[in-house]
C-alpha cells in the first residue's frame, strides 16, 4: 500500500477518534477548542489526500501505454 494512503488513513482515524472523544466525553472547554483547531482540519486534509492518492483508472492506463518522457 502506498505510504501516502496509509498515512492519510492513519490521520483520518486519529482525528476521528479525537473528535468523537470531544463530543462524547465533554472534557474541559480548552481541550475541546484545541481538538477543534487541530484535528478538524487534519480530518478534512486526510480526506483530500486519500482522494488525491487514488488515481483514476483512465490515467493509470495512459501511464502504462505512454509513459511520460519529459519535454
Amino acid at each position: 500500500m502506498n505510504k501516502l494512503i496509509l498515512s492519510s488513513y492513519l490521520l483520518l482515524g486519529i482525528s476521528l477518534c479525537m473528535i468523537l472523544y470531544a463530543l462524547i466525553f465533554s472534557p474541559e472547554s480548552w481541550i475541546v477548542y484545541g481538538i477543534a483547531i487541530v484535528f478538524i482540519p487534519i480530518f478534512i486534509l486526510s480526506f483530500g489526500l486519500i482522494t488525491m492518492a487514488k488515481g483514476k483508472k483512465e490515467e493509470e492506463e495512459e501511464r502504462r501505454e505512454e509513459p511520460f518522457i519529459g519535454y
